[in-house]
This record gives structure tokens, C-alpha cells and sequence, in this order.
């Protein structure tokens, strides 16, 4: 029995440490992915953002709660970038295949500066949460800029 959960671990460790490119079936599944990935970190950031610009009373647990949510996603679009990816129902630039070096920066930019909206978030404070939430959307905006079809 100890046998067959340490191959079993074993085997689903392996399988969760493939590329994620890996696991996308078509090109399609890649693109919808991403889209998703993003559109749900938009709507948890955008619960921050209107708590940050006084649109939204602030609730310290609920910045928490969204902040979290937002650098656990933040990782995952960049994952959905693959060859194939950028033909079909998609807003990205060729910018990002072409200066893909630039692009992987700015992805790891993002995440960083939401580990760091989420640092901020779990002090309750509203001016650190304030700061952290212009830099993480600075980030936002320069690859919507560079690399996002309007």
C-alpha cells in the first residue's frame, strides 16, 4: 500500500511539473486558457483597484482575500504563450514572439509586483496597499502597451 501512494505521488509530482504548454491539446486551448486566467486575475484586481481609488470602502480581509487570489494567477497566462498561439481568437501582438525576451521580463514583472500587492494587502494598511497597487497596475498597463491589441 505505502508502495502504490509513493508511485502514485511520485507519478502526479511528474505530471505537475511539465510545462504547462505541454498539457494544452491545441493552440485554441492555450488561447482560451490564458484569456480565462486573465480574465478572472482582472476581476479579483479590479476589487483592489476600486478599494485602492476610494471607488469601494476598504475591507481590509477582502484586499487580502483578492490580493492573494491575484499572485497565485499571475504566474499562470504566461504558461499559455506556446507556437501556435498566436493566430485565432487573440488579442496578442506578434511583439510577444518576436521580443520574447522582453515579454517573459515583463510576465516576471508582473508577478513580482503582485507577490508584492499581496505583501502589502495582508499589513491592512490602505497607503501600502495603495503603493503596492500602483506598481502591480504600472506593470499591467506597460504589457498592455507593448504586447495587447486593442
Amino acid at each position: 500500500m505505502k508502495r502504490l501512494c509513493l508511485v502514485l505521488c511520485t507519478a502526479t509530482g511528474l505530471l505537475a511539473a511539465l510545462p504547462a504548454s505541454a498539457q494544452f491539446q491545441k493552440p485554441e486551448d492555450a488561447i482560451k486558457y490564458r484569456k480565462a486566467a486573465f480574465t478572472v486575475m482582472a476581476n479579483h484586481f479590479g476589487r483592489i483597484g476600486a478599494m485602492a481609488n476610494g471607488k469601494a470602502p476598504f475591507d481590509a480581509k477582502a484586499a487580502a482575500e483578492n490580493a492573494a487570489l491575484v499572485a497565485e494567477l499571475a504566474s499562470l497566462p504566461g504558461t499559455a504563450f506556446g507556437p501556435g498561439t498566436d493566430k485565432g481568437e487573440t488579442r496578442a501582438k506578434p511583439e510577444i514572439w518576436t521580443e520574447s525576451d522582453k515579454f517573459k521580463a515583463g510576465m516576471s514583472k508582473m508577478v513580482e509586483e503582485t507577490a508584492r500587492l499581496n505583501a502589502a494587502a495582508r499589513t491592512g494598511d490602505l497607503a501600502q496597499l495603495k503603493t503596492a497597487f500602483g506598481a502591480a497596475a504600472q506593470t499591467c498597463k506597460s504589457c498592455h502597451d507593448n504586447f495587447r491589441k486593442e
